[in-house]
């Protein structure tokens, strides 16, 4: 699905929702804790809609389960590593899988 953004992005990563519990609570608060620390914007979107990573109810609005595909979007490119860091956090899914 091809999404039209309203706002300009630098950098883009896609990943997918591994851990069996999908997001919640936990992952939701870490990754808007890291957003926060971002120099500009950081967005997420599960192909229907975009929402502020730095809030912790928007990302929870995006209900995503256990394979849902999300976007990460970043405003400027010196959030580069940021972006790679919620990637990679995503990637392990989010700590908690037991089989790790």
């Amino acid at each position: 699905m091809t999404i039209n953004l309203d706002f300009q992005y630098s950098v883009l990563r896609q990943v997918t929702v591994v851990n069996d519990l999908g997001m919640h609570a936990r992952p939701a608060a870490v990754i808007a804790g890291m957003a926060q620390d971002a120099g500009g914007g950081i967005w997420l979107s599960n192909g229907q809609s975009i929402v502020d990573a730095a809030s912790i109810i928007e990302i929870l609005s995006l209900c995503a389960v256990k394979g849902t595909k999300v976007t990460i979007f970043t405003e400027k490119e010196e959030d580069t590593n940021l972006a790679d860091k919620i990637k990679d956090f995503f990637d392990i899914g989010f700590g908690e899988n037991e089989n790790e």
